[in-house]
């Protein structure tokens, strides 16, 4: 484990930043300079990003296209301060064939192509290109249109997320009929899309406003922009919204015919935010230890470790993870997370299995232990045996606190059962779940949950029952002294911090 250790964040903050991403198996160089291959663990927190901004987007109007990746080199020229903004990153494709001369593969040089293309950088020149034949009548307005791609920046120094040559992104582009509609469209895209996505999502607070003259971006107006602080002091820019005013429109010639029967110029914006925002993510939230992702872009919520020496003893171990695996799926599923289920690991990697120790050496009375995403040098306190009264039998995984729990007036929540459907839960209840505070996978003050981790941080402290002893079937802590979980954080869930919490069953 020496040879894996993280790098502080206060020996080296850079050191630290690529550390993490190498131990959560997020991304890594790839053989084509500058650009990065995107692992299971990183595409799966893109994923889920592309999710909660798809849906915002469409909350407000707007519809999912895609657009060429080459460009006319042509098309640049028309908006002269596009092409003089991106004319040292763009990447230019010269000739369509190759051809095998003696074995080895060259470019046919009479393969050239009479007009080079450009490997989108961004795609305002061919959209707008586009839109001219799509607008001819106010009627046509607002064009609301937004895609999901790569584009081609050449750089020359890269890093994993933050910038490299190849990136993932969102594009909108739109076109009005009036300066106002276009200026409201790019003010509701950063504070109704953006911000509240990096703050309510990412649990990300981020300061908005404009950008300065010099770092605008090529062909608007002017550059609104989210800046987030990182634990280094410095802010990461997270997204942008432009106002592009008419410049696009006269560029590509396309115009109108407003409700007085006159033509007049379209008036755009267009905005977006990459995979740059896994590299805020992670400089956000992650310490020391590992990788902290927040609960509603975790890619797993739960990571379920089946114990046994053996296959005779792994095997009902097993068949009662699956079990409990299945119980918490079907919890009644809350919109914090998008009324998407809990997604729940069973991880039967035996070679790379944490210990148990029970602190009377008995298994039986130690069926399920739970922590926070394990440590990488340090051990950490497991919960309090699960058999010394009749509703801790009854929920074994629902670990007590040191406080004793109140006595609910709600039938559902006392009864014995060890879990209720949606039916036999009254609705009250579930939305006192909505305000458990926000929890991380390395917080040693409250462990893990099993339901939905908490909303914005601004809720925290609304809701004090955990404090009061109350340990509904929704959550899982642990009680100090009381025996350890221990292992590296690596060993559980395949790499660390992708999950929010760990589960334990002997």
């Amino acid at each position: 484990m020496a040879d894996n250790k993280i790098t502080t964040r206060a020996a080296n903050y850079a050191d630290w930043y690529q550390d993490i991403v190498n131990r959560a198996g997020l991304a890594e160089n790839s053989d084509v300079r500058g650009c990065m291959v995107i692992k299971p663990n990183g595409y799966a927190l893109w994923e889920n990003m592309q999710r909660a901004l798809d849906g915002l987007f469409k909350e407000h109007g707007h519809v999912n296209a895609y657009f060429p990746l080459l460009i006319p080199k042509s098309f640049f020229q028309k908006e002269e301060q596009m092409a003089e903004g991106f004319a040292k990153e763009c990447a230019v494709v010269t000739h369509y064939r190759l051809r095998s001369v003696g074995g080895k593969i060259e470019v046919d040089p009479e393969a050239k192509l009479e007009e080079e293309l450009i490997i989108r950088p961004t795609s305002e020149t061919i959209i707008w290109h586009t839109y001219k034949n799509w607008i001819q009548s106010y009627r046509d307005l607002p064009l609301l249109i937004n895609q999901w791609c790569n584009v081609m920046r050449w750089e020359m120094r890269t890093r994993l997320f933050l910038r490299t040559s190849e990136f993932l992104w969102q594009e909108g582009h739109t076109a009005h009929a009036t300066q106002k509609e276009a200026e409201d469209e790019a003010m509701t895209i950063l504070m109704h899309a953006y911000r509240k996505f990096a703050e309510e999502w990412m649990a990300m607070p981020v300061l908005t406003g404009p950008k300065s003259d010099g770092q605008k971006f090529p062909g608007a107006v002017y550059t609104l922009c989210i800046e987030a602080m990182m634990q280094d002091g410095k802010a990461l820019q997270a997204g942008t919204s432009h106002f592009l005013g008419q410049n696009f429109a006269k560029a590509f010639d396309v115009t109108f015919q407003n409700e007085k029967g006159q033509r007049e110029h379209a008036w755009a914006t267009s905005w977006g935010v990459s995979t740059r925002l896994i590299g805020g993510l992670i400089m956000t939230h992650s310490d020391d230890n590992g990788l902290v992702t927040p609960p509603r872009l975790a890619p797993v919520h739960v990571v379920i470790c089946p114990l046994g020496k053996n296959d005779a003893e792994r095997a009902p171990s097993i068949a009662a993870s699956e079990k409990l695996a299945a119980a918490i799926r079907a919890l009644p599923r809350d919109d914090f997370f998008g009324y998407q289920p809990l997604n729940v690991k069973i991880d039967t990697d035996f070679q790379h299995m944490p210990a148990t120790v029970s602190p009377s050496g008995n298994s039986a009375a130690f069926p399920y232990a739970s922590r926070s995403a394990p440590r990488t040098s340090r051990s950490k306190p497991a919960l309090s045996p699960a058999a010394t009264s009749p509703a801790r039998k009854a929920r074994p995984w629902a670990c007590r606190s040191k406080a004793p729990p109140r006595t609910s007036k709600n039938p559902a929540r006392d009864s014995s059962e060890p879990l209720q459907s949606r039916q036999e839960i009254p609705r009250r209840q579930h939305e006192e779940r909505r305000h458990l505070r926000p929890v991380q996978a390395n917080d040693r003050r409250t462990g893990i949950h099993l339901g939905p981790l908490g909303r914005h941080p601004r809720d925290r402290g609304q809701d004090r029952r955990r404090d009061e002893g109350d340990d509904s079937v929704y959550s899982v802590r642990p009680a100090e002294g009381r025996g350890q979980v221990h292992g590296d954080r690596e060993a559980v869930g395949g790499k660390g911090g992708v999950c929010e919490g760990v589960l334990i069953v002997k």
